[in-house]
């Protein structure tokens, strides 16, 4: 049986014992005042009959004069030795001695008394007795119980009825509270076996609105809260583990691609060393140009640890970098006219339409090393002769930026993997331009460590377009 039928059923027989014991009280209650009454009626008529008997007035008379409370009373008058001497019901006197008859002797002893049914020998009939002292003579007055006298003495349905039906209102209230309170304790029930096993918890379950009902709302709520933490916890977790291990991966990937871009300059170099060494007579032109060649490895060795040390300042200590307030439009300003003389080499011409007054809370080398490589980039890759600097929208929050070119972009299959480190779309080229492949990884990075994101896209009319914001604090 559920908790609500259990507690339904105690909480009925409960009742029902309370109202039947109160009726049952309340029973004989009324009918021991029934029976007192009409002990009372017959004691006042025995009073009567002393107070006659008193006067000398004969018995017969008084009998038959005096106003009888029920029909067919039976008088009987006994000495105090318990001899009867009168009987109206009687030709013959019974010679039995009356002592041992309740009423008799408790009316010797107490002044009256009655008794509600005995059934008599003489008459051979049931009567009800009330006996009166008077001096030295007990005057008994005795009703037949018959259906008149049951009748009087019978207790008042009506009363009965009531408590029924007050017994059945009772049960009915009974039924929805212990409905109410049975369903709290189910669901506090389930929720304590689903707590036990594990299982998730919601708290969008409901409880009445009475005091049980708000503590279980707030145990369950409470509960889900600290499982939403838990699980929250251990998806963090999991996460951080996650990034570690991509952290750990992107270091061997980075480990690895860097000592295989090693090889080539310092390949290279070593070639050019030991010719020189092995051959001294090599004429000066030739001696220059080997020279020459392990300058520019040397350079190239040189950019390639600059934006190693980036990436990993990035990666590893991107909550150590410092940021400070500064004007972002002349910050971009400068990297335009330190890269005017390249571009203008390679026959490119750079637009800065930033025009307005632009602070930021950044560091200035890293937010330079977006502009400057996506510069780099397109005068390297691009083979146009167009580059446009702008700033797109701004809000609150951030300001957007779009920096394309007119050249030749890139096949599409290429686009989602620019931004990886080392990745390259034509190899030789890219080394013999002197690329490090980590340029536009760097871009990334440093648009990420100021609060924003990076997409790319070739454009309709020819050419890449970046599209990154930088946030304003």
């Amino acid at each position: 049986m559920s908790y609500h039928t259990k507690l339904f059923i105690l909480l009925l027989g409960f009742s029902w014992l309370m109202v039947v014991c109160f009726v049952a009280f309340q029973y004989e209650r009324e009918k021991q005042f029934k029976i007192d009454k009409l002990d009372s009626q017959l004691q006042l008529y025995n009073v009567h009959l002393l107070d006659a008997i008193s006067a000398d007035t004969p018995i017969d008379r008084v009998l038959n004069d005096s106003r009888k409370p029920m029909d067919d009373i039976r008088v009987t008058i006994t000495d105090l030795s318990g001899h009867v001497v009168f009987d109206n019901s009687l030709d013959t006197l019974p010679s039995e001695n009356h002592l041992s008859r309740t009423e008799i002797s408790n009316a010797i002893k107490y002044g009256h008394d009655y008794t509600l049914r005995r059934h008599s020998q003489s008459t051979d009939n049931t009567y009800f007795y009330s006996a009166t002292r008077g001096g030295d003579i007990i005057i008994r007055s005795a009703v037949p119980y018959s259906l008149p006298l049951q009748a009087v003495l019978k207790t008042d349905n009506t009363f009965l009825w009531f408590m029924l039906f007050v017994t059945l209102g009772i049960s009915i209230i009974g039924y929805f509270a212990t409905r109410r309170l049975g369903r709290t304790i189910t669901r506090l029930n389930d929720f304590a076996e689903k707590a036990e096993k594990g299982e998730k918890i919601y708290d969008d379950g409901y409880f009445p609105s009475d005091e049980l009902g708000s503590i279980s709302s707030h145990i369950v709520r409470l509960y889900a809260r600290l499982q939403q933490a838990t699980t929250d916890l251990k998806h963090e977790h999991k996460v951080a583990i996650h990034e570690e291990q991509e952290k750990i991966r992107i270091k061997k990937q980075l480990t690895n691609n860097i000592n295989h871009e090693l090889k080539t300059p310092v390949s290279s170099m070593l070639a050019c060393l030991e010719t020189l060494l092995d051959h001294p007579e090599l004429p000066e032109e030739k001696r220059t140009k080997f020279i020459r060649m392990c300058h520019d490895n040397c350079e190239r060795l040189g950019r390639l640890m600059a934006d190693v040390s980036s990436i990993t300042r990035m990666d590893d200590g991107s909550r150590l970098i410092e940021k400070e307030k500064l004007r972002l439009d002349l910050l971009i300003a400068g990297v335009v006219t330190d890269e005017k003389p390249h571009a203008e080499t390679h026959g490119f011409n750079i637009n800065n339409n930033v025009k307005d007054n632009l602070t930021v809370c950044g560091n200035a080398p890293f937010l330079e090393s977006i502009f400057r490589n996506l510069i780099d980039n397109a005068i390297t890759y691009s083979q146009g002769d167009n580059i446009k600097i702008k700033l797109t929208a701004s809000d609150s929050d951030k300001y957007f930026f779009s920096v394309s070119d007119n050249g030749i972009g890139v096949p599409d299959e290429h686009i989602p993997h620019l931004f990886e480190r080392f990745y390259r779309i034509d190899k030789g080229r890219s080394r013999k331009a002197g690329g490090t492949g980590l340029g536009l990884s760097i871009v990334k990075n440093s648009v990420q460590l100021h609060g924003g994101t990076i997409s790319v896209n070739n454009r309709r009319d020819g050419g890449l377009e970046f599209h990154f914001s930088i946030s304003r604090k």
